[in-house]
């Protein structure tokens, strides 16, 4: 067979603008108080973005930018300075990058833009591993605050689940966490949970948890037990390919949200949005299988002539490989994931003579169980901030907005991969811009229970992608 071009999965460009707003309305804190602030979430609240964790992305999170504004406050603002657990680079942190030979324990380089040639020996820009990539001896050294006792203001891990709040020494098997925890070996989250708010006392928190509850499944290509039924691997430890059952999910959560509460302190909870929206799983369509010659889709019908599929100029769904291991064509609205092997599809006949792997497909009943679940999450975090009289802030339809396209001062943001400005080199985290969206939808969501005038940002001053 001569060449089969693949459709969407990568764009090249991007814009940028100058800021316009103009802020003339003086801050003021409502009735909520805060002096200090913090932030309690996983990877999106790290500031994680080109599939690492470095310091640029660090000091671009969102609770950095909420801290910038709720420090204009002139009374009851924050005071004082905004404490995270800063690496020391922006080489890229965290376990094991299994995309790429590993030469040692922290490889994870971020994703910049450079030239990539494929099997075709095409030539384009696409998201590659940083060149020179070299781990950073003191990123992986225990972190140390220069603030008060020690203190620390952005508690968040990359990949923690609410399902992880009570593993015993969940800390020393994920190093993020292991950087900053007080006793990673010995405590679970919820006692260093506990233990931030003691050493803090926090006037006000956000809480942003309970994504990777249902992206675990998701990246795993819904290789797992997605129906929320699972059970521990090992002692309360459940599977990463799993769905955290959802009594599991409201015990826990409910339970970090007292502990957040317990000085009484006033926050903000921010639910799941839809993780398949977003550009890790709608880069490469479903119907990505381009053919440009007649002859060429008449010998994929013949092909398949037992199965009745007629291929035509054009776009054509994909051949996949379903979670029952079936051989099929895939059908609207079902998913290729961002991390299937692009010189497979172009070359080795994925796609079409044979089928796209399962695990790198969501199919239709998969993509169901996430959105089930992520429903029944999202109603106990509601629950949650009832119950507690705080703010919730609604990301899962505010993403829905984003994937439609929404414009800041006449740049458009959108889940377009690359060119939506939103969404970094991963496809699954924001870029500078992107957290500056977020931290404005959590501003109007503190306004609104708060009675605060909290002033929104312009994401325009910040980064989108950075080509080279």
């Amino acid at each position: 067979m001569k060449k089969i071009y693949i459709i969407g999965a990568l764009a090249c460009s991007i814009s940028a603008c100058k800021p316009s707003v103009n802020i003339t309305k003086a801050p003021t804190a409502g009735n909520a108080v805060f002096t200090n602030y913090l932030a309690v979430g996983n990877s999106l609240t790290a500031g994680f973005a080109d599939n690492s964790l470095y310091v640029t992305g660090q000091l671009n999170s969102y609770p950095q930018r909420l801290f910038e504004q709720f420090s204009k406050i002139a009374v009851h603002g924050a005071s004082g300075d905004f404490y995270q657990p800063l690496l020391h680079s922006d080489m890229g942190f965290g376990p094991q990058d299994t995309s790429a030979p590993p030469p040692g324990l922290n490889f994870r380089p971020r994703k910049v833009i450079g030239e990539v040639t494929n099997c075709l020996g095409v030539t384009s820009l696409a998201p590659v591993n940083l060149p020179g990539y070299a781990p950073d001896a003191q990123d992986a050294m225990q972190y140390q605050s220069p603030g008060p006792n020690g203190q620390i203001n952005n508690i968040a891990v990359p990949g923690i689940r609410v399902a992880d709040y009570p593993v015993l020494g969940y800390g020393a098997g994920n190093l993020y966490a292991a950087r900053f925890y007080h006793n990673p070996s010995t405590s679970t989250p919820l006692d260093e949970l506990q233990y931030s708010v003691a050493n803090l006392h926090p006037t006000f928190f956000t809480m942003w948890l309970g994504a990777n509850d249902v992206l675990g499944y998701a990246l795993a290509g819904g290789q797992g037990n997605g129906a929320g039924t699972a059970t521990p691997a090992i002692y309360n430890y459940y599977s990463s390919n799993d769905i955290t059952p959802a009594s599991v999910f409201q015990a826990n959560f409910d339970t970090a949200v007292q502990v957040a509460v317990s000085t009484g302190a006033k926050g903000a909870l921010i639910n799941i949005p839809d993780v398949t929206s977003i550009p890790f799983f709608t880069a490469i369509p479903a119907n990505g299988l381009y053919i440009t010659r007649q002859t060429l889709a008449d010998s994929l019908t013949a092909f398949y002539a037992s199965k009745n599929y007629v291929f035509k100029l054009g776009p054509n769904y994909f051949i996949i490989q379903d979670n029952a291991g079936v051989t099929r064509q895939a059908v609207p609205g079902e998913l290729i994931l961002l991390t299937t092997p692009m010189d497979s599809l172009s070359c080795a006949g994925w796609g079409s003579i044979k089928p796209i792997l399962k695990q790198y497909v969501l199919t239709t009943d998969e993509i169901q169980n996430i959105k089930n679940m992520t429903s029944r999450f999202n109603d106990i975090i509601s629950q949650a901030a009832l119950r507690n009289n705080l703010a919730l802030v609604d990301m899962n339809s505010y993403m829905s907005k984003i994937q439609s396209g929404i414009v800041y001062n006449g740049i458009t943001y959108s889940t377009q991969f690359i060119t939506g400005t939103a969404f970094s080199l991963d496809g699954i985290h924001m870029t500078p811009r992107g957290y500056a969206v977020i931290a404005n939808q959590i501003i109007l969501a503190i306004n609104k229970q708060y009675g605060s005038t909290i002033n929104q940002i312009d994401p325009n001053q910040y980064n989108g992608l950075m080509f080279p």
